[in-house]
């Protein structure tokens, strides 16, 4: 997509270098606008407005004190508007990550409160330190690991063991468990044994439906900010806390957080490495697609080398100052956009405007139900909830849907961090299982079209007698060595003739290691001393190449290496004399001749 540096003055600096490279801020205030002040405060403005709920929602859902959410919220917008590549991308609490931090910091913290928030710091800034290591290495790639049906499995576990987790404070009572299992059993009973609260319920309930009905007729509407005011009013008027026992917020720490390590010892650290691991993955894979997207509509380039660098240090400030893990927020980003946001500086007013919250009105927050923030993360969690991409996968890649439940089950029943890499370790067991048993096919002619076709697809196929046409699909190395020796050893046994040649349809191969070139060589070997000659055609230059530097090339002899298919076939009916009455005794006589394709 073309860039107007008169529409978008970023393209101007594409490529930034030195200090500028590192700190993208600065390239944005170089090329601020004027005009855009206006704009970028009022987005900031509204943005705040979801900021605030949003963010206690989501602590509460990670088992954290409300207050640590909107520190959570304040310093991660402030580092990524000086780290951040991406003009307009929201970081903040994020309910993906809010199970995988419960799951991570509960089982250490031993129901302590104040250890938990120091577990939840120490994970914010392990996981910060791997992403702006994995940045500066240059590995933003790694993160195609997270294939679609792992990310569907993902999010529909998570959202489904987040949504079980909060229920409880919807009916107005607290449940005390580590796994979705124990969680649904806690609901169950304290339902049975009438824990309830009917003002909580109608609260929760209420919120919810208001959020939901807003999100789908009235989608301009701030509906979470409607539903979360509405209910503060509502128990601060009527004082239905202590009326009703409707549990509240309470007052809030006055103040900005201070700055400090966490409180955490080197077997802490070891402990919440896995989950660290887990929380950078997930993160990031989520921003990158989040920013690849932001990165379009605004036509300039997205970097996501240094969106794991600006990822990195905006966890490294959270665990800092009090916070937990954050990612991009897919809800909160299309609304700084939607208010007129064009950079950054919509992100350090919504910032500056939560501190400023927290140090002259932290009072106004004292009312706020907590079943109306459960509300709040249930609604986000709904809209995890992927069901299309799912039934996709089940009509298309049955084997891919499969994956994709064993992350779900995994996530869901053993652990958020242990499906995480269970769904891994299946992903890559299954590539490696198709590069280790790749597809291979014996080639013919097919009377109307030209080049060599499959037999197995194209029975009608004709094959030259005589003269194995392999293709192999894949590039060969250690793993598949032996299947292609033995796949090559089956299409002659198959032949309908004795075989004189055996040519490799080669352009698949991209690679050939010293492993397979031994193979290769013992191949070609054992079927010269059975009169089989062994032939590549159109294999690539580079790989041509290494074979050369193994020594290969001249032990099989370069008279045995053609440029195309074609041109293969030509020499073994020239060397051979094969005639086309031959070929008429095996399939009958083609109507275009094969040679010179």
């Amino acid at each position: 997509m073309a860039t107007d540096p008169s529409v978008n003055p970023f393209a101007r600096e594409a490529r930034p270098t030195g200090l500028r490279r590192w700190v993208p801020g600065l390239s944005m205030l170089g090329a601020y606008r004027r005009s855009w002040i206006a704009r970028d405060i009022g987005a900031g403005l509204v943005l705040t407005s979801i900021l605030v709920p949003v963010g206690m929602g989501y602590a509460e859902a990670a088992g954290l004190p409300a207050i640590n959410g909107l520190y959570a919220t304040i310093v991660p917008l402030l580092a990524y508007a000086l780290f951040g590549p991406s003009r307009i991308l929201v970081l903040g609490p994020d309910s993906a990550l809010a199970g995988l931090i419960a799951a991570t910091v509960f089982p250490l913290a031993a129901g302590d409160a104040v250890r938990a928030t120091g577990l939840a710091s120490a994970l914010a800034v392990l996981s910060g330190v791997l992403c702006v290591g994995a940045g500066i290495a240059r590995l933003g790639f790694v993160t195609d690991l997270l294939s679609k049906p792992i990310r569907y499995g993902y999010l529909n576990g998570i959202a489904l063991t987040v949504l079980t987790g909060q229920l409880p404070k919807v009916f107005g009572f607290n449940v005390s468990a580590h796994t979705l299992l124990a969680e649904a059993r806690g609901l169950v009973s304290g339902i049975a044994d009438g824990r309830a609260n009917r003002m909580a319920c109608l609260v929760g309930f209420g919120c919810l439906l208001l959020i939901l009905v807003f999100r789908r007729w009235l989608p301009r509407v701030p509906a979470v900010l409607v539903a979360v005011v509405s209910a503060t009013l509502a128990a601060g008027l009527f004082d239905l806390s202590a009326q009703t026992g409707l549990s509240v917020v309470g007052p809030m720490p006055k103040g900005l957080p201070t700055i400090g390590l966490p409180a955490v010892s080197a077997s802490d650290i070891r402990a919440l490495f896995a989950g660290a691991v887990a929380v950078a993955l997930v993160s990031f894979a989520d921003m990158s697609v989040l920013s690849r997207t932001f990165a379009l509509r605004g036509q300039y380039e997205a970097d996501p080398n240094q969106e794991l660098v600006a990822l990195g240090a905006a966890n490294i400030a959270s665990g800092f100052f009090q916070g937990f893990s954050v990612s991009s927020s897919a809800s909160r980003t299309p609304v700084a956009e939607t208010a007129g946001a064009r950079t950054q500086l919509a992100g350090v007013v919504g910032a500056v405007s939560v501190g400023l919250l927290l140090v002259y009105a932290p009072a106004l927050l004292a009312n706020l139900p907590h079943a109306a923030l459960a509300a709040v993360v249930i609604a986000a969690c709904l809209s995890l909830v992927e069901v299309a991409g799912v039934r996709r996968l089940y009509r298309l890649r049955p084997g891919e849907f499969a994956l994709s439940m064993v992350c779900f089950l995994g996530v869901a029943l053993v652990g958020v961090v242990q499906g995480i890499f269970i769904s891994v370790g299946l992903a890559l067991t299954a590539l490696v299982w198709r590069a280790w048993h790749p597809y291979d096919a014996v080639l013919g002619r097919v009377d109307g079209l030209k080049g060599y076709h499959d037999i197995s697809r194209h029975p009608e196929a004709r094959r030259i007698p005589g003269l194995v046409l392999f293709r192999w699909d894949a590039q060969l190395f250690f793993a598949n060595a032996e299947v292609f020796h033995d796949h090559v050893r089956a299409a002659i046994a198959g032949a309908p003739t004795r075989t004189r040649w055996v040519v490799v349809a080669a352009e698949p191969v991209t690679d050939v290691d010293l492993t397979a070139a031994d193979v290769l060589l013992d191949l070609d070997e054992d079927l010269r001393r059975e009169g089989i000659d062994l032939c590549f055609a159109e294999m690539k230059g580079p790989v041509k190449d290494r074979l050369k530097r193994y020594g290969l090339f001249g032990q099989i002899g370069t008279e045995s290496f053609f440029p195309t298919l074609g041109q293969a076939v030509d020499r073994y009916l020239e060397v051979t004399g094969v005639a086309w009455t031959d070929w008429d005794e095996v399939a009958g006589p083609p109507k275009d001749p094969p040679a010179g394709e």
